[in-house]
């Protein structure tokens, strides 16, 4: 489907999606692992939220940070998750430009709020283990508010920076993006305009907004590792390490991936590689970061028997299961 451009140029009005369209015999079984997926994101997430906000004790910056990574994993799961299930259960791959560009705009906001609250949450945890005696000064619920809307906020005027000049391009053909959503890298490959100012942006905004965050976020680990080897009990080391253990993890597999997939040159023979971590920053981290903290956190893991004896249904108490 075209519309006619500026001179003898076609601009398209669709696009088809090519990620998983070329495994006819697998639709099925992909269908009904994202299904899968997605329900235990949503329930992961949602059950973080609800504990947050109904006990307490987790009322810190700590656990109202953690609150917001939920809130926006639920949020990044359902940009890209229901479209590619839709494709996979009717065969339907193909989606408006302007569908395109409004599933980029809240994908790229999405991602790029994550990579800035990840730095926030290690910057926490720095104050916390490094600079105890001036937390609570530095981390006051006002600070909190600033720093987790400061997050969100950045994310989305960062993915207009690309958005907006996105919007600008002629799609003359073809139309097939080689990926399972609209990402900006396949979309400028298929612009007719000349993409080197669009890639030059691109890899700013990704320089900015990704490895900015990243390397402040190792920085502050550095620091927190040091400030850890310096205590003398084992017993304290292994209490500092538990505190940050978990979003360790988070950063390592999210921004690793993250910035693989966007700060290296997409040639034929990275798409398919590239593909596959796609996967794991936009499916599996919002699945799996609900699961390590629940496991890796004693007060999480607390959390839902205390909801319990408040009920007085100690025996539904689903601690046993998490540990």
């Amino acid at each position: 489907m075209a519309s006619q451009g500026q001179g003898n140029q076609t601009s398209l009005t669709e696009f088809i999606l090519l990620g998983f369209g070329d495994l006819p015999g697998l639709q099925v079984p992909l269908f009904l692992l994202f299904l899968v997926i997605y329900l235990v994101t949503m329930a992961g997430n949602s059950l973080i939220i609800v504990l947050f906000v109904a006990d307490q004790h987790l009322h810190t910056p700590m656990y109202f940070f953690l609150c917001n990574l939920s809130c926006l994993e639920i949020c990044y799961s359902s940009t890209l998750l229901p479209r590619l299930l839709a494709g996979l259960l009717a065969g339907d791959w193909t989606i408006s430009v302007t569908g395109c560009l409004t599933q980029y705009y809240f994908f790229g906001g999405l991602a790029a709020s994550e990579c800035l609250l990840l730095s926030v949450m290690s910057y926490d945890r720095y104050l916390a283990i490094c600079n105890p005696l001036h937390y609570t000064a530095r981390m006051s619920s006002r600070s909190c508010l600033q720093l987790a809307g400061g997050s969100w906020i950045g994310g989305f005027l960062a993915c207009s920076i690309t958005t907006v000049p996105l919007s600008q391009l002629t799609f003359c053909g073809p139309n097939g993006i080689n990926h399972f959503f609209c990402d900006l890298i396949p979309l400028v490959k298929l612009s007719c305009n000349h993409p080197l100012l669009m890639d030059t942006l691109a890899f700013s905004a990704c320089l900015v907004f990704a490895l900015v965050p990243f390397l402040l976020t190792l920085a502050s680990y550095i620091c927190i590792i040091s400030t850890i080897l310096r205590i003398r009990s084992s017993t304290g080391r292994q209490k500092a390490f538990s505190t940050c253990s978990s979003h360790l993890i988070v950063v390592s597999v999210y921004y690793g991936t993250i910035l693989i997939a966007y700060m290296f040159p997409t040639t034929d023979s990275l798409s398919d590689f590239k593909k596959v971590l796609s996967v794991s920053y936009t499916v599996l981290t919002p699945l799996v970061n609900p699961l390590i903290y629940a496991l890796r956190n004693r007060e999480v893991q607390e959390a839902p028997c205390k909801a319990c004896r408040q009920l007085s249904v100690p025996r539904f108490c689903p601690i046993g299961l998490l540990r």
